[in-house]
């Protein structure tokens, strides 16, 4: 078993010798076969762990016993420990959330937090597949598209999922062959929540009754459906590019009959981009106002939709206007942050894949010149367009991606001097590409926020320079 989540971290790049990793640990068989399997990854590859214990405050002396068994845990394996309480039943109240909704964000805003003290660069949750089956059954249950189907990804920015390979049965079956112990959370075999009915009753009865196999075919499923997902997203990009561009007045102007030229299954993801672009990150952007924006085309010059984020879209004779009211904000931009890693992993003859996700690059390490920054634009900024060398001013590149000229300051590169690496959202340098005579590769992840690179309040660097690696 541990082999297995072994191979399946090397072909995701999870883990490289570099990685400070902060590991969810709630004291459960899975997050306890999580802590352990790190640990011996550990050993083998030199990145250090520091474990995040997250109280909820909901099961009263059940969930002190969690706590203390972690706590347990970690000392006897000299692994550094951060516990935090909250009180998961007063923040679903303020934020109007069920309990289920109201623990997962004060998780993740818990592990975010020990991620930007400890200049971690992954953090690792223990979803196996069976929490991803379940996942694309709830996904299919509320409507979902083609992300939700693609269910939990093995790794997206810093987070990273090394189980997921795995079944519930295999990882109590590894706790229980080395005779450690893990605590059960009594509310799992309730019925209260609707993951729990899929849990207790669905997946059982499709594996008994339909197909023995049926969470390994979703699995597989998911997996076709992630990279397909990838795909379509660049095509996507394309299509988007040529029937945008920025109007006089600082907004986006979709343009009809260029928008018409679009495949009709890509449509939804060039208006859901557009949108986002618009409204400056992508979270409350939902299928309902990608439907408002196609049926506003089909109305009469002057109709107009209020939409998330202060956006209003407009028709036009050239077809639909956004723009986005100024909003009060007392003095902060109202952002996510956004969280950017790197490390320098020396290449093997094994590494034959590379990142397939936009938001994880590769380059060449042994070419940079200067010390990466992560910075907005300066005056002097150029990137290499093609592998012929040739090059093109920043400010070009921002016309031609018809980037609005209002947003161009905010949009975050990775730079080496004034030579762009990578536009974060867009272009990558082509000089900067992993060839075949690639010793060492810079990785650069990014998470969080609206990873178009705007609108990003903080920045979280996992190193203090990429360069000091």
């Amino acid at each position: 078993m541990y082999q297995r989540v072994r191979e399946y971290a090397a072909e995701h790049h999870m883990l490289q010798q570099s990685d400070i990793v902060i590991a969810g640990i709630s004291g459960g068989a899975d997050s306890i076969c999580l802590l352990f399997v790190l640990l011996e990854l550990k050993k083998e590859l030199g990145f250090s762990v520091t474990a995040v214990h997250v109280h909820h405050g909901l099961r009263a002396d059940s969930a002190d016993r969690d706590a203390g068994y972690v706590e347990r845990i970690c000392r006897e394996q000299e692994i550094e420990l951060e516990i935090f309480h909250e009180d998961v039943k007063a923040y679903a109240k303020l934020h109007k959330l069920t309990e289920e909704e109201a623990g997962r964000e004060v998780r993740r805003a818990a592990f975010l937090k020990v991620l930007k003290q400890k200049g971690g660069t992954k953090i690792a949750l223990a979803h196996h597949q069976n929490d991803n089956v379940e996942t694309l059954m709830l996904n299919l249950c509320r409507g979902t598209g083609l992300k939700g189907i693609g269910g939990i990804p093995p790794a997206e920015g810093v987070w990273i999922h090394p189980l997921l390979c795995l079944k519930r049965k295999e990882v109590e079956s590894y706790l229980e062959e080395r005779g450690i112990s893990y605590c059960t959370d009594e509310t799992n075999l309730e019925d209260g929540y609707a993951r729990n009915k899929i849990r207790n009753h669905v997946i059982p009865y499709l594996e008994a009754e339909i197909n023995v196999q049926s969470s390994d075919h979703m699995a597989e499923t998911m997996r076709q459906m992630r990279l397909l997902g990838t795909y379509v997203e660049i095509e996507a990009g394309k299509y988007k590019k040529a029937c945008i561009c920025a109007d006089e007045a600082g907004g986006i102007l979709l343009q009809k009959d260029a928008f018409g030229h679009t495949p009709e299954a890509l449509k939804p993801y060039v208006l859901h981009s557009i949108l986002c672009q618009a409204a400056g990150k992508s979270k409350d952007i939902e299928a309902v106002h990608v439907r408002l924006v196609r049926e506003l085309m089909d109305k009469q010059v002057g109709r107009r939709i209020s939409l998330p984020y202060g956006v209003t879209a407009g028709r036009c004779y050239e077809g639909i206007r956004f723009t986005k009211e100024e909003q009060e904000t007392g003095g902060e931009e109202d952002t996510e942050d956004l969280h950017i890693s790197c490390r320098v992993i020396e290449r093997t003859p094994e590494m034959r894949t590379f990142p397939k996700t936009p938001y994880t690059k590769w380059f060449d390490y042994d070419i940079i010149k200067n010390t990466v920054k992560m910075r907005h634009r300066e005056p002097g900024d150029y990137i290499t367009i093609d592998r012929n060398g040739r090059t093109q001013k920043l400010k070009q590149y921002f016309i031609n991606e018809k980037i609005p000229r209002e947003e161009r300051d905010r949009i975050w590169l990775v730079a080496d001097g004034h030579h762009i690496m990578w536009v974060i959202g867009g272009r990558q340098n082509q000089k900067y590409q992993v060839t075949e005579h690639t010793k060492r590769i810079l990785e650069i992840e990014v998470d969080g926020g609206e990873k178009d690179g705007r609108d990003c309040k903080g920045i979280v660097v996992g190193r203090r320079s990429c360069k000091e690696d």
